[in-house]
């Protein structure tokens, strides 16, 4: 398994990651309500367009793993990668699942995560990442991701896409009640992995990373989502999924 560049060693027991990673998904299950649906409708749109398991998959911001290791055990002979700018994240994947998928580091926002990656993926998938990056820095990234598909593959890109006429700021939008108690299990969440001794190193390292550069909170519809992927070059492009005010877009290269 590739190890993450500039990371100091971390040993994190199996046991130990495992549990923080069943609490992380308890977490996202707040945020966004039926995230199991959406993993069992990108599996199967992945493999309806080939009729086939997808060769090659590739999850951006796929954190500690949990959707890369559900197409591990779903597609057992696919080559899955899985790629996180937080070094904390990666340590709790690289712990769990001990080698049988390929960790690395990037960041989205540049496009040198291209060439770590590799091309040539049937499937990408993006869930709960872009928001994290400016409408510019989006834009370049749909580009940069055309170039990692292969011809036929499918993009999956899953995130808070209000309906058009909505704003297009998650801070112009007024948060559901269940939404404040899953920012507060999010805090518990990052305050209990404070405490655990083998993860400071990484956690130093995560707060250099994030210390300059605040989430851009951007939430764009759907459609422009589709828009920007057709401008990169992609072909057909449209609503996968949607619960509420998360989406998934659906785009093929």
């Amino acid at each position: 398994m590739a190890t993450n560049l500039g990371a100091p060693d971390v040993v994190l027991d199996r046991t130990q990651a495992i549990r923080w990673r069943e609490a992380w998904a308890e977490v996202m299950e707040g945020f966004v309500p039926h995230l199991a649906s959406l993993e069992e409708v990108l599996c199967r749109a992945a493999e309806a367009g080939s009729g086939r398991a997808p060769g090659r998959a590739l999850d951006l911001g796929g954190g500690p793993g949990l959707l890369t290791e559900r197409m591990a055990r779903r597609w057992p002979d696919a080559a899955i990668t899985l790629m996180d700018i937080d070094p904390v994240l990666l340590a709790l994947a690289r712990g769990a699942l001990e080698g049988r998928v390929r960790a690395l580091e990037g960041d989205l926002s540049t496009p040198g995560w291209v060439a770590r990656a590799g091309d040539d993926h049937d499937l990408v998938t993006v869930v709960m990442t872009l928001h994290y990056l400016s409408p510019a820095q989006v834009r370049a990234f749909y580009d940069d991701v055309r170039r990692c598909l292969a011809p036929g593959g499918l993009l999956v890109v899953a995130d808070l896409m209000p309906d058009d006429g909505l704003p297009s700021l998650m801070s112009t939008l007024n948060p559901e009640p269940e939404e404040a108690a899953a920012e507060l299990a999010w805090a518990q969440w990052w305050n209990g992995i404070g405490e655990v001794e083998a993860l400071r190193p990484p956690l130093a390292q995560r707060a250099a990373i994030f210390e300059n550069r605040p989430p851009a909170e951007f939430a764009a519809p759907v459609s422009w989502h589709a828009a920007v992927a057709r401008e990169a070059g992609f072909g057909e492009a449209g609503i996968l999924w949607r619960c509420g005010r998360y989406a998934a877009l659906a785009a093929v290269a």
